[in-house]
């Protein structure tokens, strides 16, 4: 993938899949050591211990639809053409972690990429479910939460056109407030 956030977008639709209610995604940035975290934590059904093992496997999965599941692979590939590494925690009944560390100065490093545009996506299509979303730099942090959202909408749907566009502008003027600290 061209862009770290369509990674993010295929892992957290796993979330999705698993019946999380709470999904917190964060990509957390150290400019001194060059490094990116991006990690997907949910607490959907969780995996076995042979499904946590199988689940880097591309020709695993567990939809009925098709016979290959690429998307945590394409992500460990992302991870590891970088000199970084994947990490995944699971547990039936408790939920899923999985994180990618990335080294930025490396010359396979792909961008972050659309990350407003992600998170919004996930909110507005599946607004029974409470993503957070944390964006980190150097220390300096911004948390988008659509509980919070939702509570200042009330009945107005986040789905709604114009609410997503507000969405995805607040979380890009915040995330390049963050960005542009020094």
């Amino acid at each position: 993938m061209r862009e770290l956030s369509l990674n993010v977008l295929d892992v957290a639709q796993n979330s999705v899949a698993a019946n999380a209610k709470n999904i917190e995604i964060e990509a957390l940035t150290d400019t001194a050591a060059n490094t990116l975290l991006l990690g997907i934590y949910d607490d959907g059904k969780g995996m076995t211990p042979e499904q946590l093992a199988a689940v880097r496997d591309p020709f695993f999965t567990t939809r009925t639809t098709r016979k290959v599941g690429l998307g945590v692979p394409l992500f460990k590939m992302a991870a590891e053409m970088t000199g970084g590494t994947l990490e995944m925690e699971s547990e039936v009944g408790v939920g899923t972690k999985v994180k990618a560390f990335f080294h930025t100065d490396h010359v396979d490093f792909v961008p972050l990429g659309d990350m407003a545009n992600t998170i919004v996506t996930l909110a507005a299509m599946n607004e029974t479910i409470r993503f957070r979303y944390r964006y980190e730099v150097d220390g300096r942090a911004f948390v988008f939460d659509t509980r919070e959202i939702q509570a200042i909408l009330g009945d107005v749907p986040m789905n709604d056109p114009s609410i997503m566009n507000w969405m995805t502008a607040y979380i890009n003027e915040n995330m390049q407030a963050i960005t542009e600290v020094q």
